[in-house]
């Protein structure tokens, strides 16, 4: 919601229009509802609650959750490292993917469908978020277990699956009833594959990025059949994590 509120007032402030000032004084206010009234604190240090209950206290479980909230805008980058040490943490990283609730949570159970079994485009959607708040290492991490947990499921990944870790299992234990293949599933593939490449299309900018963060752990690496602007567009990745990338005419390719 802030870094919605924030293009917006960029997109008035673009054109001349009335508003910026207001929506960007709204997008702090809600930074700073957040902060004081989700953030708690546990022996490890601050973290943001999952929820506030109906008399307005939070919910201090510690969840995948964390993922959702980074490269949103809402958190200044001292949060964000908070978040991106919490993901990267054991109890939530097993190894093969993020687990959705704390393996040192009380009522944490690997078969548990969102209290410890792990969904692959929740991993996915934690990815693109640290990789967003600007931790690649992180990042990485939880890519390269969501891909052993792939290859433990012949490279279809299910809805969700059991939450022992890679600790219990070299393969993650399927899920019971989980759907295989899934539409969610499946995209959390492309969604690490736009985090790895720091991939971002403008077409109406005119440019096309690719700025490589953890895509050279898989290089050398050619992709093709990615299309922009109605036209191919292909990205070779070399083994020292450089990028070329043959784009179609009219736009721009930017790497950093």
């Amino acid at each position: 919601m802030r870094r919605t509120a924030l293009g917006g007032a960029a997109l008035l402030r673009a054109f001349g229009r009335r508003g910026a000032d207001e929506w960007e004084e709204w997008a702090e206010r809600l930074a700073g509802r957040f902060r004081e009234r989700f953030w708690v604190q546990d022996a490890r240090g601050p973290y943001p609650a999952v929820a506030l209950d109906r008399d307005g206290r939070p919910v201090d479980f510690v969840t995948s959750g964390f993922g959702h909230l980074l490269g949103t805008g809402l958190l200044n980058h001292e949060e964000s490292a908070l978040l991106a040490a919490r993901l990267s943490a054991p109890d939530l990283d097993s190894g093969h993917g993020l687990r959705t609730l704390s393996s040192e949570s009380v009522g944490f159970n690997p078969y548990g469908y969102r209290i410890g079994s792990i969904w692959p485009h929740d991993t996915a959607i934690a990815v693109h978020g640290l990789v967003r708040a600007g931790f690649p290492q992180a990042a990485a991490q939880l890519a390269a277990g969501l891909l052993t947990a792939s290859a433990g499921f012949d490279a279809r990944l299910p809805e969700l699956f059991a939450g022992h870790g890679r600790g219990a299992a070299a393969r993650p234990a399927p899920y019971p009833a989980s759907c295989r293949p899934q539409a969610w599933a499946a995209a959390a593939s492309v969604l690490v594959l736009q985090s790895a490449l720091g991939l971002d299309a403008d077409v109406p900018g005119g440019t096309v990025t690719v700025a490589p963060t953890f895509a050279r752990e898989y290089g050398p690496l050619t992709l093709t059949g990615f299309q922009i602007a109605r036209s191919p567009l292909e990205i070779t990745v070399a083994a020292d994590g450089t990028a070329s990338v043959v784009a179609p005419d009219g736009l721009t390719v930017v790497t950093p």
